[in-house]
């Protein structure tokens, strides 16, 4: 089969609900795949941050085959003698009393926004069915129905209606806005991304998140940190909230906690707030099964061992310095932190982010534009020094021959 045989396959049979870059891949090590015509290219988008270990780490891959050969799934109906294990590990390593695993970073947020009402008509006393949720313009947290209910990207959320109730919609970066939202005694939580990545990269300013955690605290409001794509050392830090010394109320984890090996994720909270879900009220056939459990431990621990984190922070700079180095007016910003970042591309000649893109996958690195004038650069942490020069090199004669 040639790749135009694969992918006219997947549009006979499968669903409409993407728009890939015209490349099919094959194989994945590290920092790089290869297509099914055998050609080799930097992977500049790791699977949307989940695959920060880099692409089939052979720790995590053979903690899953040792653990699928012995037990892969009992239910919660039963104990295992792995999900403890997990559980203990993933509590100590970010700081929580408990955690309760999911699969999906959208199950995460969801189960993150029925903990959160759970606990206002629990403990905070809000009437019933009262309870709001403050939430950020730009927002991506996923695609279920409550969740894009709260959306304001139209691609996501017209035409999928009635939606979801007891959200407040507040600019991003602005608190005078919190503040304000926050007057609301029926405020449960604030649901934020340290920085949304799927609307581009955006960094907040400076002290943001610690002023807006405190802000929280002092209106007994849950701050709730999506880190599904900016955690396990994505931005430099082993959370971006690190970046600001913020310890969230409850904290939501997903894609690289499995190093891209399957779909894990978790949402950690202290006793008062975790244990007012009590038996019954809810769950996942597949959250927390003992594959998970093990391929997560192993991932976590790769991001230590390998010191993960400082190399996202060190070359991270060394990614932003290079970018506003390119002498070309389609470069309009560059923006991001450890190696979670955006190029945002001025449309010259016809020529899109998309056409920038596909330039890119021909010269041998793969990346994916958002809202159409955005590059999202976003290797495996594993990427070296070196590395990561070939692919600037790749990234600044792409963009300079467009301009020729």
């Amino acid at each position: 089969m040639t790749a135009n045989d694969y992918m006219q396959r997947e549009d006979r049979y499968g669903a409409h609900n993407y728009h890939p870059l015209p490349v099919v891949l094959e194989k994945g090590e590290g920092v790089y795949v290869w297509d099914v015509d055998g050609k080799k290219y930097f992977d500049f988008l790791s699977a949307y941050s989940a695959v920060n270990q880099g692409h089939c780490h052979p720790k995590i891959i053979n903690a899953m085959i040792e653990q699928a050969k012995t037990l892969t799934l009992t239910s919660r109906a039963f104990y295992n003698n792995v999900l403890g294990e997990f559980e203990e590990y993933v509590t100590k390593y970010f700081g929580y009393d408990k955690v309760l695993p999911m699969n999906t970073g959208a199950e995460a947020d969801e189960t993150a926004i029925k903990l959160c009402r759970k606990w206002a008509y629990t403990k905070k006393g809000i009437a019933e069915n009262q309870a709001k949720i403050i939430v950020c313009e730009g927002n991506f947290h996923g695609r279920t129905t409550t969740i894009v209910s709260f959306s304001t990207d139209p691609t996501a959320k017209d035409g999928f209606g009635p939606f979801t109730p007891g959200f407040v919609t507040i600019p991003y970066n602005d608190l005078n806005a919190l503040e304000k939202a926050l007057e609301d005694p029926n405020v449960a939580g604030f649901l934020v991304e340290p920085i949304q990545g799927e609307a581009g990269v955006y960094v907040p300013d400076e002290g943001y998140l610690k002023k807006a955690s405190e802000m929280c605290k002092a209106k007994n409001v849950l701050f709730i940190a999506d880190e599904v794509q900016t955690g396990i050392a994505r931005t430099g830090q082993m959370l971006a909230c690190d970046h600001e010394d913020v310890h969230p109320d409850i904290l939501i984890l997903g894609k690289a906690i499995s190093g891209g090996a399957m779909p894990v994720s978790a949402v950690l909270a202290d006793d008062d707030i975790m244990l007012c879900i009590k038996p019954g009220e809810h769950g996942s056939t597949f959250g927390g099964n003992p594959v998970a459990a093990k391929v997560a431990i192993a991932a976590l621990e790769v991001i230590k061992e390998e010191k993960l984190t400082e190399n996202a922070e060190r070359l991270g700079k060394i990614f932003r310095d290079e970018m506003k180095k390119i002498k070309s007016d389609r470069v309009e910003v560059v923006r991001g932190k450890g190696l979670l970042n955006a190029v945002v591309i001025k449309p010259l000649e016809g020529k899109t982010a998309w056409d920038v893109c596909l330039a890119l996958r021909d010269n041998g690195l793969l990346a994916k534009p958002t809202h159409d004038h955005i590059i999202r650069f976003a290797p495996p942490l594993v990427i070296n020094q070196e590395q990561l020069m070939q692919a600037v090199e790749i990234i600044k004669k792409t963009i300079l021959d467009m301009d020729k």
